[in-house]
């Protein structure tokens, strides 16, 4: 019998689903360049860095952008001013992809889960509330995301082991952090940026935003325990209707599990006191990595190298675990580089996502969308200003995924208009860190839940079948705080 390549792996059919809607998007992207008049704001020196100047924007002729060239952005990425994030980005998921291919490779991952699924027993939601909760928070306080993407395999197979599906594992790991990015009570990149921009004491203002990571929490929360009790009691059904249908439940469980690159042992052959001595290894390492992203995180030294950091860090702690556990070098070497190979699709999805940027920036248009939303914002009542920031915002994440850079584009143009509509710049903070969150969760074009969504062997389209209704609760709860923000007079 051939030997099962380790490490995950993005299934075709996942990813077949995710090309296609990309390059719809792309074409999407290509005729607004068409329709839409090109235009410039003028951009200034700021206490950050380059901002726009709102009262500079002006009709330009439109660049000669051929058809063929839409189809093209995806390489021409590569030289564009994302290049250097996109590379990093490329690099982060091959050495995680590489560094989880030897830790499955050496039966670390499997053995964990077993012993976290083992002394659950039978406090499972218990376990499943807290696991939720830890994904939440580190990316509500450090602005974690896309560093997760090598957890959600475990994620997966600790789900498969409690008996639950697919979507709980997705929704305890990813869709967790997702949440909590957006429910962000001093997440760097998103509140830690667009207040520095506003004029704001960084992280100022953290009480109203405890509350809405407390509803966020309570909401997400009810519906994963529901996701996870419909998932058994889908599991029973199968039962009662008979042995068949039941294993053939069972089988697409561990199938999922598998695809996710965890639900088998490890080399044959190993000590499993070696293994044993690697999962605490392992353990011990992941502590140190989470210890030294929080550092970061708080103390904002080397914030723009915490993603290679970090990939360098599991790295060493992949890689070390693995070898500690008995695994011979060359077998681990061997499950890296297949590790690597198993994540490249994702590559091309990223370049695909990014791309839509590129061609709406290409063709002259991103800052006549800016304008046309700074002519409705100025027109607006408080409550009015408050919600069309919070709906631009989620409008312009489709398009930029880093909340860095949306807060370098939209703030200096959105903060002066609240204070026009009598809307403090916390709550266009707050609005802006809502839109900018939320949707990461949602939009095709973030490559993150794409690469999570093809670990899992999930289409996006089946994933916006399960949770649409959990979005559209999350808009209307977070509409709601946004209100109240401006009734309070939140500053």
């Amino acid at each position: 019998m051939a030997e099962k390549r380790a490490g995950v792996s993005i299934g075709a059919k996942a990813f077949l689903a995710s090309f296609l809607i990309l390059l719809a998007l792309m074409a999407g992207a290509g005729v607004l360049t068409r329709v839409l008049p090109a235009g410039a704001f003028d951009r200034v020196a700021g206490p950050s860095g380059p901002v726009i100047d709102p009262a500079s924007y002006r009709i330009l002729p439109r660049p000669d952008y051929p058809v063929w060239r839409w189809f093209l952005a995806p390489v021409e990425v590569l030289g564009s001013e994302d290049a250097l994030l996109v590379l990093v980005i490329v690099a982060f998921i091959a050495v995680v992809g590489g560094s989880f291919a030897v830790l499955q490779k050496a039966g670390i991952l499997e053995a964990a889960v077993r012993s976290l699924a083992s002394r659950a027993g039978g406090r499972k939601y218990r376990l499943l509330a807290l696991v939720a909760l830890f994904f939440m928070l580190i990316g509500s306080l450090m602005g974690i995301f896309e560093e997760v993407i090598p957890l959600v395999p475990v994620a997966i197979a600790l789900a498969a082991s409690l008996g639950w599906d697919l979507m709980v594992g997705l929704g305890m790991s990813i869709l967790a952090t997702g949440f909590g990015f957006s429910a962000a009570i001093a997440n760097p990149f998103s509140i830690g940026t667009a207040q520095r921009l506003a004029g704001l004491p960084v992280f100022s203002g953290a009480a109203f935003r405890v509350l809405v990571f407390a509803v966020v929490y309570a909401l997400y929360a009810a519906w994963l325990v529901g996701a996870a009790k419909r998932s058994e009691r889908r599991a029973r059904a199968a039962l009662d209707s008979g042995g068949a249908v039941a294993q053939a439940g069972g089988a697409a469980t561990q199938a999922g599990a598998q695809g996710a690159g965890v639900g088998e042992g490890g080399e044959a052959g190993l000590d499993p006191a070696k293994v044993a001595r690697g999962v605490r290894f392992f353990a011990g390492a992941a502590v140190l990595l989470l210890l030294v992203v929080v550092a970061i995180s708080v103390t904002q030294t080397l914030s723009d190298y915490s993603m290679p950091i970090t990939a360098l860090l599991f790295l060493v702690a992949g890689s070390g675990s693995g070898l500690v556990a008995g695994l011979r070098p060359r077998k681990a070497l061997k499950a890296f580089l297949e590790g690597i190979v198993g994540i490249l699709p994702g590559i091309v999805l990223i370049l695909m996502a990014v791309s839509v940027k590129r061609i709406i920036v290409t063709g002259g248009i991103m800052d006549t969308i800016l304008e046309s939303a700074r002519r409705a914002v100025a027109g607006s009542s408080g409550y009015g200003a408050a919600a069309l920031i919070y709906l631009f915002t989620l409008a312009m994440n489709f398009f930029i995924g880093s909340a860095a850079a949306k807060a370098f584009l939209l703030i200096p143009i959105l903060a002066p208009l609240g204070d026009l509509a009598g809307v403090s710049r916390q709550v266009v903070v707050q609005a802006f860190a809502f839109g900018d969150g939320f949707s990461n969760m949602l939009y095709p074009t973030n490559a993150v839940l794409l690469i999570s969504l093809g670990i899992a062997g999930l289409s996006w389209p089946a994933w916006l079948r399960r949770t649409w209704k959990l979005q559209a609760g999350m808009l209307a709860a977070t509409m709601g705080l946004l209100m109240l923000a401006v009734a309070i007079g939140y500053r």
